[in-house]
């Protein structure tokens, strides 16, 4: 009998950003344990991945874990299979920074297990049929997707023992295709079940090649695994019943199975990612339908092949936060670039430049760019690493450039969303104002310590809030994540709210009088509109001071019905430099003209992010010298709040002449991750409140002031 070759690809990640003790938990239930059952079965021959921001990890942390992994690659007994090396999407990012990023981890590998790799991870296996000359290009002769790619190119199911070639304007790459009824049965199912599936497997396609590609961390580090692998000795059971069958299967790793044989042929495969990404990627009201879809046709594998979601870019019109992060990058790419030409042969220009891309490279690690189950978009200390990141490279860009630390304006649709937004930077300070967005600022940073300062997020439904308000007690089998619902915390369903508009600093919110601060946490007031987030004309714009205008009924008119008289918006931004940092004044005069005078309370929203919500060195300060954590909710007389960053080193100091009083609320999201539904702080929404009589002879006015600076 003609032996069936398995051939398993791990791949093993941990995001730029992440904290130290989860690389450190997740390296001794997972990582290490993982390896070590390897040694003890010589038998069990394997592509291994590990991302470049893990490598280095282990590399300063656990050496001797590399004296492990040289062994089993000088033996033969694992491959190891390269990538973009901080585990970019690299459909997404640009294209000197694809070769880079696959460059960098092929000369790390070479350099440190003495073989370059020949294969490649695709980070969320996203493939565009543009990848084979990316691929190509960098040296790189095959990769890994998901049978998902191949069946929605009209492949069958049994065609998909072996692998194909696919072509980009003469450029070639061997694809392999990973299935997922094997992900889903490794480690999932009892090794009888697995090695039922592999002798079916091994009668219908006598000498064919069977592959699973999917992460290392299921083998310990998602919930209940590391007892059901390794307590229980799951993991020791499979490699040996794999060990004991090799009359019929060969574990081949993935570069020697493709060296031994031919192709299958060729494969024209359509963008795509695996099954729950694209599903993920899907607008919430849409994916609600598809996974409804999906149920209904879930016993007709004839149909489900047909059923496709969207796919990976869509993260960027479901989030724009998302979307915003991405921008930064591509502006900070190309700002390299120019200064790159501009640099010449100065070698200490030169050494800056090369540590400013490597910030640049680091700042595309996938994580924080999208949300599923995985994803880190939702993890506040997933964004804010990557915005580091992005303002240390933009930094250094800026003092390499001739001026290019002098204050500046910059006018262009930064984000991409068919609006022109306003960029002002200097030494210290970089902000983002959209005239599009009720006039806010979307994004500010400090750049002596290379901080982002909003970086909050706008809370959505979700398709799964409905799961989480559905479901009963928390999942204790052990299964794969997608099959599991959990929570971290009980009563997280009361804590799904909702916003109107995105978490951007200096909104201005109009609403009734009568308003307490109780409704501002819960969303309530009602504010207008109008004002909070309709389109400012810009009026006027230099580095110095930028204007902005608005106008219009204060409730929008009911169809038919005549509408209020006008209300006039002028906000007016400043920013300079201040003694250890720098400010933001925003200046609002409003104007009435109604009969009778307009009486409203006025409130200007700003929104900051310092991340860890019950940790005292991070807190608010009341103008008494009351300190409370930043999680906390309340009301409190104007007119000063600070807020302390002692682990960040910084101090955001608000002052509102004349207000009467904050409103202080944390912005909590209630997502989903590996391990189960959680409550995730994204920031404080600070709302300074004017009462205000505003006429058409008498107008109003009010100045808010944010304060910036380092701690000594």
């Amino acid at each position: 009998m003609r032996r069936l070759h398995l051939v398993l690809l791990v791949h093993a990640h941990q995001p730029v950003g992440n904290f130290d003790e989860v690389y450190e938990r997740t390296y001794r239930i997972c990582y290490l344990p993982f390896l070590e059952c390897l040694v003890r079965h010589p038998g069990i021959r394997v592509g291994l991945h590990y991302s470049g921001p893990l490598l280095e990890w282990i590399e300063e942390k656990h050496p001797e874990f590399f004296d492990q992994l040289r062994g089993l690659v000088e033996r033969g007994q694992a491959e190891l299979v390269g990538g973009g090396f901080y585990e970019p999407i690299l459909v997404a990012i640009p294209p000197e920074c694809q070769n880079e990023q696959i460059l960098g981890m092929s000369d790390y590998l070479e350099e440190r297990f003495g073989k370059r790799p020949v294969g490649a991870w695709l980070a969320e296996r996203v493939w565009e049929p543009q990848l084979p000359g990316v691929l190509r290009r960098a040296g790189i002769e095959y990769t890994l997707v998901d049978d998902t790619h191949f069946l929605a190119a009209g492949f069958e199911p049994h065609q998909l023992y072996g692998y194909y070639l696919a072509e980009e304007c003469g450029a070639v790459v061997k694809v392999i295709p990973g299935l997922k009824a094997l992900r889903y049965l490794i480690p999932f199912h009892t090794v009888e079940e697995n090695l039922s599936f592999l002798r079916n497997a091994a009668r219908e396609r006598p000498g064919g090649m069977i592959c699973m590609g999917d992460d290392c961390e299921k083998f310990g580090a998602w919930p209940s695994t590391h007892e059901h692998c390794y307590t229980n000795g799951w993991l020791e059971r499979f490699f040996f019943m794999l060990e004991s069958n090799g009359d019929w299967l060969s574990i081949t790793p993935p570069g020697e199975y493709l060296a031994e044989h031919a192709p299958l042929g060729r494969a024209d495969l359509p963008t795509a990612s695996y099954t729950e990404m694209m599903e993920w990627v899907l607008p919430t009201p849409v994916r609600q339908r598809f996974h409804a879809l999906q149920d209904e046709f879930a016993s007709r594998p004839d149909v489900q092949q047909f059923l496709r979601g969207g796919f990976w870019r869509g993260f960027f019109s479901k989030y724009s936060e998302a979307n915003l992060l991405h921008k930064k990058m591509l502006h900070v790419a190309a700002r390299l670039r120019r200064v790159a030409k501009q640099v010449g042969k100065d070698a200490s220009a030169a050494r800056k430049l090369a540590e400013a891309k490597r910030h640049l490279l680091r700042s595309q690690c996938n994580d924080a760019y999208w949300h599923g189950i995985f994803g880190g978009l939702y993890a506040p200390h997933l964004r804010t690493a990557l915005w580091h990141e992005l303002v240390e490279a933009e930094k250094t860009a800026e003092s390499l450039a001739k001026g290019g630390e002098r204050p500046r304006i910059q006018q262009f649709d930064f984000d991409a969303d068919g609006a022109e937004e306003v960029c002002l930077t200097s030494k210290r300070y970089a902000a983002l104002i959209k005239p599009s967005d009720g006039g806010t600022i979307a994004s500010l940073d400090f750049r002596t310590p290379a901080v982002t300062l909003i970086n909050s997020l706008q809370r959505r439904p979700e398709a799964y809030h409905t799961r989480l308000r559905q479901s009963g007690a928390a999942s204790q089998r052990v299964a794969s994540i997608h099959e599991q619902t959990r929570v971290k915390e009980e009563g997280l369903e009361r804590c799904l709210r909702y916003d109107r508009w995105p978490r951007h600093a200096f909104r201005l919110l109009l609403f009734p009088p009568w308003k307490k601060a109780g409704e501002y946490a819960t969303l309530a007031l009602e504010e207008s509109a109008r004002f909070a987030a309709g389109n400012y004309t810009l009026k006027s714009a230099s580095a110095e001071k930028i204007e902005l205008g608005a106008e219009g009924p204060l409730i929008a008119p009911v169809e038919g019905a005549t509408p209020d008289p006008p209300l006039r918006a002028v906000k007016t931004f400043a920013l300079s430099d201040a003694p250890g940092g720098f400010q933001v004044a925003c200046d609002l005069a409003l104007s009435y003209f109604g009969p009778d005078p307009l009486k409203v309370l006025v409130g200007l929203e700003v929104v900051l992010n310092f991340l860890a919500p019950n940790e005292p060195d991070r807190f608010i300060e009341l103008q008494s010298g009351e300190r409370h954590p930043l999680r906390w909710e309340g009301a409190v007389p104007a007119s000063q709040l600070r807020l302390v960053d002692e682990w960040q080193g910084i101090s955001a100091t608000l002052e509102a002449p004349g207000a009467s009083q904050f409103w202080i609320a944390p912005i909590e999201t209630v997502s989903e991750s590996e391990d189960g539904f959680e409550r995730v702080y994204q920031g404080s929404q600070i709302l300074l409140v004017w009462p205000a009589e505003v006429g058409a002879k008498k107008g109003w006015a009010c100045r808010a002031v944010l304060r910036i600076a380092a701690l000594k």
